[in-house]
C-alpha cells in the first residue's frame, strides 16, 4: 500500500512526525508532500497568482511553498511516480471539529484526495487549555492512530467522501474507545477581534473566539471528543442541501 502524507502545519510540524510513525506501521511505501510553512485555516484555497516551489529533502520527502490543497495536487500530478492508495493528513495540532472543517487545511488536503478518487483521512489531536504552543501532546494520536485507521481501510466508502478523525485531550489509557458521530456545530456568538499596537504604533487585529455558548448536541463530534472518545466522522464534497431543492424549485415555478 502506497501512502501519501500531508498536513497544514508545515513540513517540520511535530504532528507530521507522529503521522509518519503511524504510516510506517501500515506500509513501507510512504511519501510526504507538505506545505513548507504553516497553512492553518487556509481551507480549500489554491495558489493561483504566484509560482509554487518544491524542495526535496530526501527520497519521497518534499515541501511545497503553497497550501495543503496545492501540496496534494502537485504530489499527485508531478512528484509521485504512481498514485497513492491512501492519503493521511495531519496530525493536526488541535481538533478539527464542527464548523472547523470548513476552514481546516488538514481536512482540505484530505478532500483534495477524495476529489481525485483516493481514500483519504484527516487526523487531528485535540489539546487542553494547559497545553499551548509546542507543548501539545500527541500521545493519544500516536497510541491509537493505527487502531483508528485500520478498520477504515476495508470499510465501504461513498464516492468523494473523507473520514475526519479527532483524538481527545486525554491520556492514551483513558480513551473510552472509537465512536462514529456526526459533525457538530458551535455557538460562539459574535466573532470578535483583539486590536493591539505593533512596535511602530500601528494597529493590528487578531481573531479571538470566545467560549462556546450552550452544550454540544449529543452524538456529535464535539460532545463525543469532550467525553474522551476518538471521533470518526464521514464528510463529503457535495454541499447541496437536498431538502431545499424541491422548495426552491417551487419558488421559480410560481413565477
Amino acid at each position: 500500500m502506497r501512502i501519501l502524507l500531508s498536513n497544514d502545519e508545515g513540513y517540520h510540524a511535530p504532528g507530521l512526525v507522529v503521522l509518519e510513525k503511524i504510516a510506517a506501521e501500515l506500509s513501507d511505501d510512504v511519501w510526504i508532500v507538505a506545505p513548507s510553512e504553516e497553512q492553518s485555516g487556509t481551507g480549500r484555497s489554491l495558489t493561483l497568482t504566484r509560482p509554487l516551489r518544491v524542495r526535496k529533502f530526501a527520497e519521497r520527502r518534499f515541501a511545497v511553498t503553497g497550501t495543503p490543497t496545492d501540496a496534494v495536487m502537485i504530489a499527485l500530478a508531478e512528484l509521485m511516480d504512481g498514485a497513492p492508495d491512501l492519503i493521511l493528513s495531519g496530525v493536526n495540532r488541535g481538533g478539527n471539529l464542527a464548523e472547523d472543517v470548513m476552514y481546516s487545511g488538514t481536512v482540505s488536503a484530505a478532500l483534495e484526495g477524495a476529489l481525485a478518487g483516493i481514500r483519504s483521512i484527516a487526523l487531528s489531536q485535540r489539546y487542553g487549555a494547559l497545553q499551548p504552543g509546542d507543548d501539545v501532546s500527541f500521545a493519544v494520536a500516536e497510541a491509537w492512530g493505527v487502531r483508528a485507521i485500520e478498520p477504515l481501510l476495508t470499510a465501504e466508502w461513498a464516492p468523494r467522501t473523507i473520514v475526519n478523525v479527532n483524538f481527545p485531550a486525554t491520556e492514551p489509557g483513558d480513551v473510552r474507545g472509537i465512536k462514529v458521530v456526526r459533525q457538530g456545530l458551535r455557538d460562539y456568538g459574535r466573532v470578535r477581534f483583539e486590536t493591539r499596537k505593533d512596535p511602530r504604533g500601528f494597529d493590528y487585529h487578531w481573531l479571538a473566539l470566545g467560549a462556546m455558548r450552550g452544550d454540544p448536541v449529543p452524538d456529535s463530534d464535539l460532545a463525543a471528543v469532550a467525553d474522551g472518545w476518538i471521533t470518526v466522522t464521514p464528510l463529503h464534497l457535495d454541499l447541496t442541501h437536498e431538502a431545499s431543492l424541491a422548495s426552491l424549485s417551487r419558488v421559480y415555478c410560481e413565477e
